[in-house]
């Protein structure tokens, strides 16, 4: 019985792992849709969110027979409660990497986004899969190390997004309200994925360590 509980562990991890990797690959796609307005990469990106979807589904049946059949406790309830919060950022995090990759394509002119911003959109989307992977080497791992330096990749796409938004509000900005209004958009998809990173970071270390620390105590 205790060979099963733990298979189911193992299973339940490399799942969580699996997710937070298809999550890399949608931001991967998603950016390629908005620098390069490529239709094909966000084809990709519904289909990695359908996976997404799935795994979620069976991330959580898993989760609650391993509760209901063995009755964890200690770390091990703490591995298997988190489970669902953290299918569940990976999860938001393909569904927003799907909002970035619709706004990329909606093509304008002939161009989906203006060109003045497209290396800022390449730099976010970087930073979006790096944080993503190191979400994944966290989580299979159990890694608190590279789950405390998931922060500090989150402070550099806090600092792009506040760059774009002052890009969009400056007198200078020529592309009209439209452009402007899908720019902010892009950038607080992309924010918001890194926040999803960020919470499975958090969980990670609840997973450790029973504490929940903060994001402002999270140690870099």
């Amino acid at each position: 019985m205790r060979t099963e509980f733990h298979a189911q562990l193992d299973r339940l991890t490399a799942e969580l792992g699996e997710m937070c990797g298809i999550a890399a690959d949608t931001a991967f796609d998603a950016t390629a849709a908005v620098v390069d307005s490529d239709a094909a990469a966000a084809g990709r990106v519904r289909s990695e969110l359908t996976r997404l979807d799935q795994l979620n589904e069976q991330v959580d049946r898993r989760a609650f027979s391993v509760l209901a059949r063995h009755a964890p406790v200690a770390h091990d309830l703490r591995l298997v409660t988190t489970a669902f919060g953290i299918a569940a950022d990976a999860d938001r995090m393909g569904a927003l990497a799907a909002n970035i990759a619709r706004i990329g394509t909606r093509a304008r002119s002939g161009v989906a986004v203006p060109a003045t911003t497209l290396g800022m959109f390449a730099d976010m989307g970087r930073h979006a899969v790096d944080l993503a992977e190191r979400a994944q080497r966290a989580v299979i791992g159990g890694d608190t190390v590279e789950a405390a330096r998931i922060q500090q990749a989150d402070a550099a796409m806090n600092d792009l997004n506040r760059e774009l938004l002052t890009t969009v509000l400056n007198e200078s900005w020529s592309d009209g309200v439209a452009a402007a209004t899908d720019v902010a958009l892009l950038g607080r998809f992309y924010e918001r994925f890194a926040d999803h990173a960020v919470d499975i970071a958090r969980k990670v270390i609840f997973q450790a360590s029973g504490a929940t620390p903060k994001p402002d105590q999270i140690p870099l």
